[in-house]
């Protein structure tokens, strides 16, 4: 049995180190308590006990950060949780084994934004990367609650300047007050949604924490070009080296639909325009007779 003495501040001090070998003086108070002389000068706490047949040592507090005195109370601590069955050592190793925030934004990212289309997966790619990895990167999946959701998403909902920057590069740009954003709070809460179920399915953790997120209000936003506006850009078309450009551009000023929908089409038929690809939004279904007119001409333009 090893001599056990009461551990003080003046013990540790005057403890010297063993050129070639670490050493434990035991504490004479607190069954397994300890302080291990390092080699190399270090002092370091430890707690010596038995779980399930096997030896084990568990290192928490190095000296002088921790003093004797705080380091016994927790000392007592640990104690107890191992009377009461407890394992701390393996409870340490199973949380730093854990997975973390980061490695679910990786996983999320890996298996299911493959099967999202193309912008939406790169959308959400960088809201995760900007919004949510500097906030909880580090934190575990299990460690995240109601309430982190509540107040990561209450951020975002209250934007940032513009530019997010302190010193714009172009100088006329001045830096501009936080505007809200409450729409992308909202796409980032159905984000986190998701990920968080498939956190529950992968075995990650047992509940979702954003499943009742709060979603805030949005305020449709519409504007409509002025007759002055919608001359000067039909003049502008009309000057367009790029007439394809242009015919598309006409499209979504009769159709209301988006670039990106006809931007994707290609040639149209000489017979009818096909409906442009529907995402989101607002849309007409079949185009207006100057619609169909504008790709009935580009055909003609096409076979001249």
């Amino acid at each position: 049995m090893p001599e056990r003495i009461k551990l003080t501040e003046k013990v540790l001090r005057d403890a010297q180190p063993v050129p070639g070998r670490d050493y434990q003086i035991f504490d004479a108070d607190v069954r397994g308590f300890a302080v291990c002389i390092y080699r190399g000068g270090g002092r370091a706490f430890t707690l010596d006990y038995r779980h399930a047949g096997r030896q084990r040592r568990m290192t928490f507090g190095r000296w002088p950060e921790w003093s004797v005195s705080a380091a016994r109370e927790r000392a007592k601590e640990l104690r107890r949780e191992i009377d009461a069955g407890s394992d701390p050592l393996a409870q340490r190793e199973a949380k730093r084994e854990a997975p973390r925030v980061t490695d679910l934004i990786e996983r999320y990212c890996a298996e299911h934004l493959p099967k999202l289309s193309e912008r939406s997966a790169a959308d959400q790619r960088s809201a995760l990367a900007k919004l949510v990895a500097p906030v909880w990167g580090r934190k575990l999946v299990t460690e995240i609650t109601p309430t982190d959701v509540d107040k990561l998403l209450t951020k975002i909902a209250e934007g940032r300047a513009r530019p997010h920057k302190e010193k714009p590069n172009n100088r006329a740009r001045k830096l501009q007050g936080a505007k809200p954003t409450p729409v992308r709070a909202n796409r980032i809460g159905e984000v986190l949604r998701k990920m968080f179920t498939l956190a529950v399915q992968w075995g990650w953790r047992e509940d979702n924490p954003a499943q009742r997120f709060h979603r805030r209000t949005e305020t449709p936003r519409e504007r409509f070009l002025s007759k002055e506006e919608i001359a000067r850009l039909a003049a502008a078309l009309d000057a367009a080296e790029d007439r394809r450009a242009a015919d598309i551009i006409r499209l979504c000023m009769l159709t209301g639909a988006r670039l990106a929908g006809f931007a994707r089409l290609g040639h149209p038929s000489t017979s009818a325009c096909p409906a442009p690809v529907r995402n989101t939004g607002r849309m007409n279904g079949a185009l207006a007779f100057r619609g169909r007119s504008i790709c009935m001409g580009k055909s003609r333009r096409e076979r001249d």
